[in-house]
């Protein structure tokens, strides 16, 4: 449910992003490479044991999981560069929600994930 509610409320943070800076090619902030920043910030400040705590800390988690995805997946739609941590990203947030539980895969992919932010 947290992770629903974290997609819902990530989608909409960029959905406000978007609004406010029009298509994304006169702003800096705008632009794909921002976006796979922007993820990996919240990738960077995502701490998955975390993740199912009650009350602020596990709320931060979730957000910023699904913040993650989100801007991963607009800096993918912008530039297919940023594909890769895009799909690392999303195959770890699939595999959480089929799994409830960062298991050894969802632990690989955000692995992978980070490691790609490491090297932008």
């Amino acid at each position: 449910m947290w992770l629903a509610v974290g997609l819902v409320i990530g989608g909409g943070g960029v959905g406000a992003a978007w609004a406010l800076n029009g298509d994304g090619t006169t702003s800096e902030s705008g632009t794909a490479a921002a976006d796979a920043h922007a993820a990996c910030e919240a990738l960077d400040g995502f701490d998955e044991s975390r993740y199912t705590e009650k009350g602020p800390t596990g709320e931060i988690a979730v957000n910023r999981y699904a913040a993650a995805g989100a801007f991963s997946a607009s800096a993918a739609a912008g530039d297919e560069r940023y594909e890769p941590l895009a799909q690392a990203i999303r195959r770890s947030q699939e595999r959480h929600a089929r799994v409830f539980d960062f298991d050894a895969a969802a632990k690989r992919d955000l692995d992978k994930a980070r490691g790609i932010c490491r090297d932008l």
